[in-house]
């Protein structure tokens, strides 16, 4: 791939993920109360999700994904709400006292789970990742090294882009103590409830 398309390609990406979106908000509250090296199993589960998504859209299955409108419908509304009970749930053990508060973290299955569910609630990505790459894909060079190319390269950029995230929460956790600490998690909470309305308007406006 020339490096000129490959940089256009990186500026594409960059543009894209400039504003956060689920799974950002999901990686800011799993690092504030889990802290940063826990919180990367739910960047791990994001970013399988997208492998997977990638992967379908470089088999030819988007069309697939397209014309079933009704898997499409429950398999992202499942995820919402989902994400909604882990942010409600969040929210009520942040309402105990200090001293419960050792229980609070998840388990490194359930946040990898977390991370997977949220990106895969948007099962779209498959359109989106097949109407993306041919952008930067030479039809005369052979497709898969290309296409490998191109799913490394946004799997790292993301990647950079939720550590950022997690990097910064963690930072304000480990700062802040006692009931400063129980509001951290509350404002975790939130962003997962965030997180699950944002979900929730990108599957109300593709209706």
């Amino acid at each position: 791939m020339p490096i000129d398309i490959w940089l256009i390609y990186v500026a594409t990406v960059l543009a894209l993920m400039s504003t956060p979106g689920p799974s950002q908000m999901l990686m800011l509250s799993n690092s504030a109360i889990n802290g940063l090296p826990r919180a990367w199993f739910t960047a791990a589960g994001d970013l399988t999700a997208n492998l997977i998504q990638m992967l379908a859209a470089g088999l030819g299955l988007a069309t697939v994904f397209a014309a079933s409108a009704e898997a499409l419908t429950v398999v992202k509304w499942a995820g919402t709400l989902y994400l909604l009970w882990i942010g409600l749930r969040t929210l009520r053990r942040s309402m105990k006292p200090i001293s419960h508060s050792a229980s609070r973290r998840a388990s490194l299955r359930a946040l990898w789970l977390q991370g997977f569910v949220t990106s895969a609630a948007n099962p779209k990505a498959v359109v989106f990742f097949a109407a993306l790459f041919p952008q930067f894909i030479d039809p005369a060079q052979p497709f898969w090294p290309q296409f490998l190319i191109l799913s490394a390269t946004y799997i790292a950029i993301d990647g950079a882009f939720l550590t950022g995230y997690g990097a910064g929460a963690h930072w304000l956790s480990q700062r802040l103590k006692g009931s400063a600490r129980r509001w951290l998690d509350r404002i975790g909470g939130s962003c997962m409830i965030l997180a699950a309305v944002l979900l929730g308007m990108k599957n109300a406006a593709s209706r």
